[in-house]
């Protein structure tokens, strides 16, 4: 049986770590505040450039894009997000339970001798990714790449990608990350990059009276004009990825605080009640004592 001095350590000890949980789950939902706003200040530009799109799509007019073109798939870019730091519950887990099945789906969808190359960002990931290293899969890392970078190096990366696909080092590329839904729900994704699918340029449907009415001056014309936006599409695209992950990161880790801090007051509870169980027991003793050397006077 621990004595009142172990009891009361103990205490102090589950009582900080109560407060230390508590500190990091409202840090954790500030920085979710703040990715939110982020996304909203970034959904007017992708849907402007996903307007632009439409309208120039719905010209009828035959666009060239090598960033649009289809190949035979023989390797495969797959860029996973997970996060550098920890304390965030099963988010990095689910993130790389669901890369397993997007490998395993792209070798059922082009065959067994599919080749991947592998872009993790962020630490967790990036040691996960690394028992995946075997015949047919590589992973290959990027200087200043991790899950806390910048505009600039999202627009760095997102253009060696696009280095990469328009060489032929891949044929396609997908990413795969946590999509943000709210602060208690986030969901493991994958998105393909290149080649860009048109159905995700489709902008704003259009009524047939209204497509007639929309006359446009293309300057210098409409396929100059598209090959241009296009990759500013993609940049605005990986954007929001990585803006949703960070998000879903910080959501996951308010969860895990709330969690670790519900069960440390219950922990707090429990040890607080076998104390002043324990101490009521000593006091008792010590009357007993009292009593019984009063009687035998």
């Amino acid at each position: 049986m621990a004595t009142l001095r172990e009891l009361k350590t103990r205490i102090g000890s589950v009582a900080s770590s109560e407060k230390i949980t508590g500190a990091m789950k409202m840090i954790s939902s500030a920085k979710v505040h703040k990715y939110e706003s982020e996304l909203r200040q970034l959904l007017p530009f992708k849907n402007q450039i996903k307007r632009i799109m439409g309208h120039i799509l719905a010209t009828g007019e035959n666009f060239n894009s090598p960033l649009t073109e289809t190949r035979d798939v023989h390797t495969v870019g797959v860029v996973v997000y997970g996060s550098d730091d920890g304390l965030c519950g099963a988010y990095n887990i689910n993130i790389f339970k669901h890369l397993l099945v997007e490998l395993n789906h792209l070798r059922e969808q082009y065959g067994n001798a599919v080749r991947f190359i592998i872009y993790p960002v962020g630490r967790k990931v990036t040691r996960a990714v690394a028992h995946l290293q075997q015949q047919g899969v590589e992973m290959r890392l990027t200087d200043g790449v991790d899950s806390k970078m910048d505009a600039a190096t999202v627009s760095n990366f997102t253009e060696q990608l696009r280095k990469a696909f328009l060489e032929g080092s891949v044929d396609m590329v997908e990413v795969v990350y946590m999509r943000y839904v709210s602060m208690s729900r986030q969901i493991a994704s994958s998105d393909q990059i290149f080649p860009v699918d048109h159905k995700a340029l489709s902008g704003e449907q259009l009524t047939d009276k209204a497509q007639a009415n929309q006359l446009y001056i293309f300057e210098p014309d409409a396929n100059s004009i598209f090959n241009e936006v296009l990759p500013m599409f993609v940049l605005s695209t990986m954007q929001e990825i990585t803006i949703e992950n960070r998000a879903s990161e910080q959501a996951a880790r308010v969860m895990a605080m709330q969690s670790a801090n519900d069960n440390a007051k219950k922990l707090l509870e429990s040890l607080r009640l076998e104390y002043n169980k324990l101490r009521q027991q000593s006091i008792t003793t010590e009357l007993l004592d009292i009593l019984g050397g009063q009687v035998e006077r």
